[in-house]
């Protein structure tokens, strides 16, 4: 009973140590020791939340780093896309993909994962990045981000599957460009997934799908571009967009979404939904999904023929991973920019413009930097079109979390990247909502936006 006589201020305090400790914060070693004294002080049902948080953490992020959820089935067994990466002479077909050419379309390498021995040589330059079998080497050391290759007894890859970090992961550059430490959460705006899978000796499965040849197949998934990915594709056949423009929308960030209700661009699903959706319908792993509509035939005529909205694949390999995947990415933070980066004076200024005149925070309401609530606009509030809206069963467009902007501004804003730069968007705004802004001002809300 010696919990209840300890002042609540400090009960509080200890419980965040505790809290801090369990998720790997350095508090030193006399820190250390007082906060596994202050987890055994707390009520068994506290240390068991404690102990579930913790391993919710490690299992969700092998879960987004490892897990393809039985996508080897599609990737590998449909695409043969692992014969594509090979190349003819490891037995696949082609040229193959070299380390230099994975990395040139946005694949990234996990510098933890690699042996000091070959890191001493790839500084040395006495590793072949031409070489396609060294790219299959990196898959065997399970250092391709995103990526797992199958091999049998002799070495050979005979599959390959992906998983989330693949879009919603980076590397911090530490070793070389496309190679350092993960950055889970971070959107990957290098990778041109499209072309990646292009390159699939295969593509059968979208030819039928969607009632079209090959070469229109290559044409749709090659428009995309880098940072970029079509997840509506397979259910409303929608390849371009009425002017001819690609239909894709840019990869989002996966980090800062503790507190967000709906988080991707049209405002789908929540977190789980979209976890769901993905694992399920676009890297064809095997498990269960489930959303009534997308059997409106009008809007999904794909989906409605084939039933996606209805998936139940067995043995079900995504549902049981839902729970500690959610709780992983909801753990990731949106990262601080780097000192430096902005102009902490414009940005101080910013913000009072941010707040104020700019009315940016009416529907960016700090801290989320989104609404509170069903954070979804219809496309004339925002003054823009509805082409992507419609692919969504809400019509709408989700305001946008806007902490950790600074890391993913290649490709342009908005969800499409229509808007090349911060300012084309403030622009845009000033010019939307008839706000007035100075020169100055603007500048100085950009630095703000720069420093979330």
């Amino acid at each position: 009973m010696r919990h209840k006589a300890i002042p609540s201020i400090v009960g509080f305090l200890l419980l965040g140590v505790a809290l801090l400790t369990g998720f790997g914060v350095d508090t030193g070693e006399k820190g250390s020791a007082r906060a596994r004294a202050a987890e055994d002080e707390l009520p068994p049902n506290d240390r068991l939340i404690n102990a579930h948080a913790r391993r919710a953490v490690e299992e969700g992020r092998q879960i987004f780093r490892f897990d393809t959820f039985g996508s080897e089935a599609f990737f590998g067994g449909a695409l043969q896309l692992h014969k594509a990466i090979a190349g003819a002479q490891n037995g696949g077909v082609g040229g193959g993909v070299s380390p230099r050419t994975a990395l040139a379309v946005g694949l990234k390498v996990d510098s933890d994962a690699l042996p000091d021995l070959l890191k001493r040589q790839i500084k040395a330059g006495q590793v072949n990045l031409d070489d396609p079998a060294t790219t299959l080497a990196l898959l065997k050391l399970n250092a391709v981000v995103g990526l797992t290759g199958v091999f049998d007894d002799t070495g050979k890859i005979t599959s390959l599957g992906a998983q989330c970090a693949l879009c919603h992961s980076t590397v911090d550059n530490s070793f070389a460009p496309g190679i350092g430490k993960r950055l889970d959460g971070w959107a990957n705006r290098d990778l041109n997934i499209g072309l990646i899978v292009s390159l699939a000796p295969d593509l059968s499965p979208f030819t039928r799908l969607l009632g079209v040849n090959e070469a229109t197949v290559k044409a749709v998934l090659t428009s995309w571009g880098p940072g970029r990915f079509d997840a509506i594709l397979d259910k409303d056949g929608k390849g371009f967009r009425p002017d001819g423009g690609q239909a894709g929308t840019l990869i989002p960030p996966a980090f800062g979404l503790a507190g967000v209700n709906l988080h991707t661009w049209t405002g789908f699903g929540s977190v789980p939904y979209w976890n769901a959706y993905v694992a399920a319908t676009e890297m064809h792993g095997s498990g269960t999904f489930f959303d009534a509509r997308l059997n409106n035939a009008a809007q999904y005529p794909v989906s409605a023929r084939t039933g996606s909205g209805n998936t139940r694949g067995t043995p079900d390999l995504i549902t049981s991973k839902l729970p500690a995947l959610h709780f992983y990415q909801i753990a990731i933070p949106a990262p601080k920019p780097p000192a430096g980066s902005f102009d902490e004076m414009e940005a101080a200024r910013g913000k009072e413009v941010f707040d104020g005149r700019g009315k940016c925070a009416t529907c960016h309401v700090p801290p989320l930097f989104t609404e509170p609530g069903h954070n979804l606009h219809a496309p004339s509030e925002i003054g823009i079109d509805s082409f992507q809206a419609d692919r969504s069963p809400t019509h709408m467009y989700r305001t946008a979390p806007l902490a950790g902007l600074w890391t993913h501004q290649k490709g342009g804003f908005f969800h499409d990247g229509r808007f090349a730069t911060l300012s084309d968007v403030v622009e845009h705004y000033d010019s939307f909502f008839r706000l007035g802004l100075m020169q100055q001002e603007k500048i100085d809300l950009i630095e703000y936006l720069k420093s979330l």
